[in-house]
């Protein structure tokens, strides 16, 4: 038993009784982590992406030290009008990754299930829910989501709303890509705004709002030229440093720390060694636990994950995106949003993105409870490779151990990886 399973296995033991207590354990792990990434760091890394770690983390651990200046949301809320009332995103996906990375997330989905909750949900908001039921996670001060791509979270968030026993706001996405939509949702935004004053008591500085979406714009303009420069780069890395753009590709937009990120990570690129190995272009969450997919593609220089889709949600072009119309930016952000809408638009967008980093195939990761990803799955498989790029369609779990299924995993992706190397002799 190594000492991250033990930590959780005392993080759990602590909830059934002392619940405060295990929630400064935790606290405590996390900051102990965090000093790591700070002095320590893998070396493996980019110099930008260990600053990524260290980000993502503070991210963390801010709603653990001060849970009143904090909101709940869910993964696609925009979260510049969460910065201008100065409130800390409290991610759900992203909190129930950590815990399962803390080996903590067992006993929450069993809690979860007790109280009620489907096992078929998904084990990202159900390992959430069995914290909070558990009281290991703190109360907040609001709670802001969408329907925007997930079903999960219309269950999810008033269900949360109603036991921590705060005002909850929900921005409804209509489904078809239209200027009379995108005002629709700005609309909202607007309301969103009004909400968030009464709740924190701040006012929203309109000029410092705009000046955020101009930081988001040249942020995603940053992050595109990116994966343009990564298609000529050889650039192993972990399998967490991808979902860490994807969270704060979303909840940290807007803010000065994210906008460093893509430029000190432009910088790393353009000086990375010459493009070799294979290339796998990843859809959808990232099974970062499974020994299977570390054995075949962490820091392994014959095959990498050179892109994630949750990192590259909205592309600019073609888009106004306007930084002096805030709200309808923050709008046709949502509208506009890669995973809105039919599957087809989202396949498309992957493929989009896919050749933009030169992939040499991609994986479709089908996880537990995604009905959105498990539903296109095969006309994903028939699209990718009439575009000439091989995928492999691979079924498990991003958050919950117990539905990994590592053998089929080893098997299909070692069998995979193989069938694309033999693709060039």
């Amino acid at each position: 038993m190594d000492i991250v399973e033990i930590f959780g296995n005392y993080v759990e033991q602590l909830s059934k009784e002392h619940q405060e207590g295990a929630r400064r354990l935790l606290k405590t792990g996390w900051k102990a982590q965090n000093l790591k990434y700070r002095f320590a760091p893998d070396k493996r890394l980019l110099p930008a992406d260990r600053y990524l770690a260290h980000l993502m983390m503070n991210t963390m651990l801010k709603p653990l030290q001060k849970p009143e200046k904090s909101a709940i949301v869910s993964i696609f809320t925009p979260c510049e009008l969460l910065q201008e009332v100065g409130l800390n995103p409290y991610n759900v996906e992203s909190f129930s990754c950590y815990l399962a990375a803390s080996r903590a997330e067992r006993a929450c989905l069993q809690q979860a299930e007790n109280e009620g909750i489907s096992e078929t949900l998904c084990s990202y908001h159900k390992t959430f829910i069995g914290a909070a039921e558990k009281g290991i996670l703190p109360k907040p001060k609001c709670i802001v989501y969408t329907n925007l791509t997930c079903d999960a979270n219309l269950l999810t968030f008033r269900h949360l709303a109603e036991l921590f026993d705060v005002p909850a706001f929900a921005i409804d996405v209509p489904l078809q890509q239209s200027g009379d939509n995108v005002k629709y949702v700005a609309d909202q935004l607007k309301s969103l705004g009004e909400f968030l004053e009464k709740n924190t008591g701040k006012k929203i500085d309109e000029t410092g709002l705009t000046e955020r979406l101009r930081r988001s714009r040249r942020t995603l303009e940053n992050f595109h030229e990116c994966q343009l420069a990564r298609a000529d780069r050889c650039i192993p890395t972990d399998l967490v440093t991808p979902l860490y753009c994807g969270m704060t590709n979303h909840i940290l937009m807007g803010t000065p720390e994210e906008e460093k990120y893509t430029e000190m990570l432009l910088r790393d690129i353009r000086t990375a060694p010459k493009a070799h190995g294979k290339r796998i272009y990843w859809m959808h969450t990232i099974p970062f636990w499974s020994d299977a997919v570390k054995k075949e593609l962490s820091f392994n220089e014959n095959a990498q994950i050179i892109g994630c889709e949750l990192s590259q949600t909205f592309d600019l072009e073609g888009r106004d995106f306007d930084p002096e119309k805030p709200y309808e930016a923050m709008a046709e952000r949502m509208v506009y949003h890669g995973l809105n809408g039919g599957v087809l638009r989202r396949i498309q967008a992957g493929i989009r993105h896919a050749k933009e980093t030169k992939a040499d195939g991609a994986v479709w990761f089908g996880h537990w409870g995604c009905k959105h990803t498990l539903g296109g799955a095969q006309l994903a498989k028939k699209r990718f490779e009439e575009a000439g790029i091989p995928l492999l369609i691979l079924d498990g779990d991003g958050c919950d151990r117990s539905h990994g299924g590592e053998g089929q995993t080893a098997t299909r992706l070692g069998a995979f990886l193989e069938m694309l190397g033999d693709s060039d002799e």
